[in-house]
């Protein structure tokens, strides 16, 4: 999973971002600009935004309307110091999944957060089927000709970005860029070695898929 965090408390936000990468083990980006924060969930795909409103460059009211103006539909929950009645029914009314009002539990907000992630892929679960292969995302199961597949987390999240994609030639760096935070290491070996695992499984159960390597561009799923 992926997490924006908007706050312009440095250090309220490196606290934030540590005990989401340390907690439940999200991929965490972080900014402290609301024109920045446009700017990243525009360019990414992400599974959640932390929004204070009070930032500098594009206040978090500004920044909420224009996600959803935008239709980007990464669930939000918004951080506030002063909230009230009529407050919470403008945020809601413009789009904000939840809300929290600070100081608050960091506890409480990896629940929160925990919670609000599962009710987005719950609500946008989905079958995916590329020739004998059927996935469930919601349930997180592969099955091959309907019997069942076993995969690392992280295994399965790369074969859902390539099943969405069939036949599309997928980056290294678009993959690693859409399964983890932008302190990665564009160098490191992990995708190739997720890859040849998940080239592996795919061998055990069918002889029909296989995932191709695009000599200097990427990967994608292909016929065997």
């Amino acid at each position: 999973m992926r997490v924006l965090v908007v706050e312009d408390e440095v250090r309220l936000a490196e606290n934030v971002a540590r005990a989401l990468r340390e907690g439940p083990g999200y991929a965490v980006d972080v900014t402290h600009d609301g024109s920045k924060a446009l700017e990243l969930c525009i360019a990414s795909q992400y599974d959640l935004v932390l929004l204070d409103l009070m930032l500098p460059g594009c206040s978090g009211d500004s920044v909420l309307s224009q996600l959803r103006a935008a239709k980007i539909g990464s669930s939000v929950l918004v951080l506030t110091a002063v909230i009230d009645t009529k407050r919470t029914v403008a945020l809601l009314n413009s789009g904000a999944d939840d809300f929290m009002t600070k100081p608050f539990d960091l506890g409480e907000l990896i629940a929160r957060c925990r919670a609000l992630i599962r009710r987005s892929k719950e609500t946008s679960a989905s079958t995916l089927r590329f020739h004998n292969l059927e996935m469930h995302t919601g349930e997180y199961l592969l099955t091959c000709d309907e019997i069942p597949v076993e995969l690392s987390p992280t295994g399965f999240r790369i074969l859902e970005y390539l099943i969405r994609r069939p036949t599309m030639v997928v980056s290294k760096r678009e993959l690693s860029e859409n399964l983890y935070d932008f302190t990665w290491e564009q160098h490191s070996n992990v995708i190739e070695a997720h890859i040849s695992n998940l080239r592996k499984r795919l061998r055990e159960c069918t002889d029909v898929v296989t995932i191709e390597t695009v000599r200097g561009r990427g990967y994608r799923l292909a016929e065997s």
